[in-house]
């Protein structure tokens, strides 16, 4: 697995998001980006997370940031998810993997003792010159946004 680590340049991604509209790195040139990776949607943790980032998504864009979610979810599933929830960023299908192998974010898990291949729940915050500034791998689910703040110093 690959072991990405603050400094260094962020892996170009790109990826079809839920209006059916291809998006990269190269998109959000000169942003601060929060790229978020997350298991599935609609479960209590991803939701949890999601609607946090969305809630708070004035605020990210106040402060120069733009917010992505990528999931091995497809476009149908994430166009739904974002429905539902009302979420006010892009999120990206990675069905193939490509992004969550390119972040190292694909991995083994373990849940009830049971050992599987699974998205491990990572957050990186990518500055305007597309490199990593902070990765968080312990994500508070309900409280990210304010973890991220937290770990940032910003207002």
């Amino acid at each position: 697995m690959k072991q990405l680590e603050v400094g260094m340049a962020a892996p170009d991604f790109s990826g079809i998001n839920q209006k059916g509209e291809r998006i990269s790195l190269v998109t959000f040139a000169g942003k601060k980006l929060i790229l978020y990776f997350y298991p599935k949607d609609d479960t209590p943790g991803c939701t949890a997370e999601s609607c946090n980032l969305s809630e708070n998504y004035d605020y990210w864009i106040s402060e120069g940031y733009d917010v992505v979610g990528v999931s091995r979810d497809s476009e149908a599933s994430h166009a739904k998810f974002a429905a539902k929830y009302g979420l006010k960023f892009n999120l990206i299908a990675d069905t193939e993997k490509v992004i969550l192998q390119d972040y190292g974010v694909w991995g083994e898990k373990m849940n009830y003792g049971k050992v599987y291949m699974g998205v491990i729940r990572t957050t990186f915050v990518i500055n305007e010159a597309g490199v990593l500034e902070k990765i968080f791998k312990k994500v508070d689910t309900k409280e990210h946004t304010s973890q991220i703040i937290k770990e940032l110093l910003i207002k």
